[in-house]
């Protein structure tokens, strides 16, 4: 498939998910123009805030391919991604990214996701969430365990 193609599937994707009750977007994991795995947003249908067509995607990719590490394939998501999707598709290491609709657009039907960049501009205590350190002893225990660790997975 060319890169409209899978575009066109990503969006494809995203049309038949709002008529099916779900988010307008739709994402493709490809390599070669093979579609390796697909995605719909089912934050509702599924209660859960974090299945966002391109992490849903990503989750099927790497469930069927056996790895955490998707170099060498591309992703196509019927709009740009949001803060937390955008940094699952870095975790991923996928090569490339194609969207259609922006993030203006996406703010202009109610998915307004410019709050969230702007916190991240700030530091922890001048964001709306409150936070605090907490146990900062006990938890660093877990990360110098891991340094000391000899057969690591690394990612």
């Amino acid at each position: 498939m060319t890169k409209e193609e899978l575009m066109r599937k990503a969006i494809e994707l995203s049309n038949e998910n709002v008529a099916n009750g779900g988010g307008p977007f739709g994402a493709v994991i490809a390599k070669d123009g093979e579609i390796i795995a697909t995605g719909v947003n089912r934050v509702t249908a599924s209660c859960d805030p974090t299945a966002h067509a391109e992490v849903s995607a990503i989750r099927a990719a790497a469930a069927k391919l056996g790895t955490f590490n998707l170099s060498g394939y591309e992703i196509y998501t019927s709009c740009e991604p949001c803060p937390m999707c955008l940094g699952a598709i870095y975790w991923a290491r996928l090569d490339k990214m194609y969207y259609g609709n922006n993030k203006t657009d996406a703010k202009n039907i109610g998915f307004d996701d410019s709050f969230i960049y702007d916190e991240l501009e700030l530091k922890p205590e001048d964001r709306k969430l409150p936070s605090e350190v907490l146990l900062h002893d006990e938890a660093i225990k877990a990360f110098e365990a891991w340094m000391e660790k000899e057969d690591k997975i690394e990612y």
